[in-house]
């Protein structure tokens, strides 16, 4: 009986154990979260045009890839000298477009991305539940033009830090800020569906974790 009883709990302890390791794995895949910058008062406010601004996405697997875009919502950027100071916008979710296919593929592949298949809600970005995602700037650097933006992005409730290669230029009353093109890792964002990192059985059925972007922000005063 005291056997019985002691094999138990070296069973929990294990169990625990590795639940403990798998949870401090994941933890240590995420980017801390920095502090919002601040603007000066001398700064001027532009506002992002949500008609042209969009970010281009890419995503891959063995057998190929599909690309498309999503819109911006809302946001602006805080301006002093032609030096971007503060800033933030909003992603619509729901804006999820595929580019690369067209009638029932396209609208199946939009729909899975989006979460509104029945029993699928939850594959990627289900947007019933989180219809945004946000893009906080923490601080730039670099000169004429050239710099490195860095800043917090939450999708799903999810926040890790990122920074990308801009440039930045302000033709006539307006600003355009595009990034060259980045990747993230999707699974700090609980975006898992077909990751072979989280899921060991996928042969090659998977689908890589990285995520190809191009942000493009057009602003007007």
């Amino acid at each position: 009986m005291k056997k019985s009883i002691l094999n138990i709990a070296l069973v929990a302890f294990v169990t625990l154990g590795a639940v403990s390791c798998k949870d401090a794995k994941k933890e240590d895949a995420s980017t801390p979260i920095e502090e919002a910058a601040e603007a000066t008062d001398m700064a001027t406010k532009y506002t992002v045009d949500t008609a042209t601004s969009k970010i281009s996405w890419k995503g891959e697997k063995p057998t190929g890839s599909h690309n498309g875009f999503i819109k911006i919502s809302s946001g602006e950027l805080a301006v002093a000298d032609k030096n971007v100071q503060a800033g933030n916008f909003v992603i619509d979710m729901n804006s999820i477009v595929s580019e690369d296919l067209d009638g029932d593929m396209k609208n199946n592949l939009e729909a899975h991305l989006k979460g509104t298949v029945e029993g699928k809600e939850g594959d990627f970005f289900n947007v019933g539940e989180y219809p945004n995602a946000t893009f906080e700037l923490t601080g730039i650097e670099g000169e004429n033009g050239t710099v490195t933006v860095k800043g917090n992005l939450t999708i799903k409730d999810k926040t890790n830090a990122i920074e990308f290669p801009a440039t930045v230029s302000f033709p006539g009353d307006t600003m355009l800020l595009k990034s060259e093109t980045f990747t993230i890792d999707r699974t700090k964002w609980g975006v898992n569906y077909g990751s072979k990192s989280i899921f060991g059985d996928l042969g090659d059925k998977f689908i890589n974790d990285d995520i190809e972007l191009t942000v493009e922000l057009h602003a007007t005063k």
